[in-house]
């Protein structure tokens, strides 16, 4: 970015802190099953920020992770058993050393929703690059795949003018370069799945940050295809 964008870029943030009023968590219970015609159930986990934790809808029945069980349930025909462990603000570090931990055994998908609080938070991609390899780490003998998913378009972002979302789309590509590095090195095991292309009308929740519930199916859909594909190797 031109550094003499620089100073209109921090301002920018400093009102967007001051003004913005983030959608809450959802409600209701973080798991369910969404039952299949045949196979033996997949257990599938999701972990991560705030879209984790289904900010922007009003249950977790409308969040990501039970939009990804029903989007493996038509595409594999298998009964999906899922989990969302969540929270607001939360970075890659708070994932790998508090959220984890209350993650499950024998899981046969983990889908980690992180990153756009470490770029928020100026973490560089040092740290991150500790972090997603400590979770890859962490989750080596409880399941079977891990899915790491782009950190969303800022630049898109309705919320966010444009300079701002234009250097803070910059930093989430340095780190979502170092996400694609360090899955490649476990092949089979773990995946990096970005994002792309303009989100769809109504994606967006009423804050104009999170994702909506037809949002939350939409990225769900995206991160669906390549589970389903691990699921049949």
């Amino acid at each position: 970015m031109n550094p003499l964008l620089l100073p209109v870029v921090f301002a920018q943030g400093r009102w967007l802190r001051s003004t913005m009023r983030m959608a809450p968590a959802a409600e209701g219970p973080a798991s369910g099953s969404v039952p299949g015609s045949s196979g033996p159930a997949v257990r599938v986990a999701v972990v991560g920020d705030s879209t984790a934790a289904g900010c922007g809808v009003r249950s977790n029945d409308e969040g990501f992770a039970a939009a990804l069980a029903a989007e493996l349930v038509r595409s594999t025909g298998r009964t999906v058993e899922w989990s969302a462990v969540g929270q607001f603000g939360a970075t890659a570090r708070r994932v790998r050393h508090r959220l984890l931990p209350r993650l499950g055994e024998g899981i046969d998908v983990v889908v980690v929703l992180a990153g756009a609080n470490d770029v928020l938070a100026g973490r560089g991609p040092a740290q991150w690059r500790d972090d997603v390899a400590g979770i890859l780490t962490d989750l080596a003998g409880r399941a079977g795949r891990v899915v790491v998913t782009g950190i969303p378009p800022f630049a898109l972002f309705p919320s966010l003018p444009a300079p701002l979302g234009r250097y803070l789309g910059e930093r989430a590509a340095a780190l979502d370069a170092v996400s694609r590095e360090v899955c490649a090195r476990s092949p089979g095991r773990a995946t990096w799945i970005g994002t792309t292309g303009t989100p769809p009308p109504g994606f967006f929740a009423a804050d104009r940050f999170h994702p909506s519930a037809a949002g939350y199916r939409y990225w769900a859909g995206v991160v669906a295809r390549h589970i389903d594909l691990a699921l049949k190797e």
